[in-house]
């Protein structure tokens, strides 16, 4: 994965910043785990697992809090 997505933390607003904060979590996994095949067949039991999808949030919710702190908070 060669492609330069990431080019800055840097958002207009707190909605884009979650939407950034939930993209890194995606991309998170997908570096991971590089075979759509792999994670497609894998999404059905995690999709259904509490603590899978609580897990998945606390890392959102992790890189929420460092766009937040890299665009100071957006005062």
């Amino acid at each position: 994965m060669a492609d330069t997505w990431l080019t800055s933390l840097i958002t207009a607003t707190p909605q884009e910043g979650f939407e950034l904060a939930i993209k890194l979590a995606r991309m998170g996994v997908k570096y991971t785990q590089p075979s759509a095949e792999v994670r497609d067949k894998l999404r059905p039991v995690y999709g259904e697992d509490a603590n899978a999808l609580i897990a998945s949030s606390q890392v959102v919710a992790i890189n929420f809090q460092t766009i937040a702190a890299a665009n100071g908070y957006w005062k």
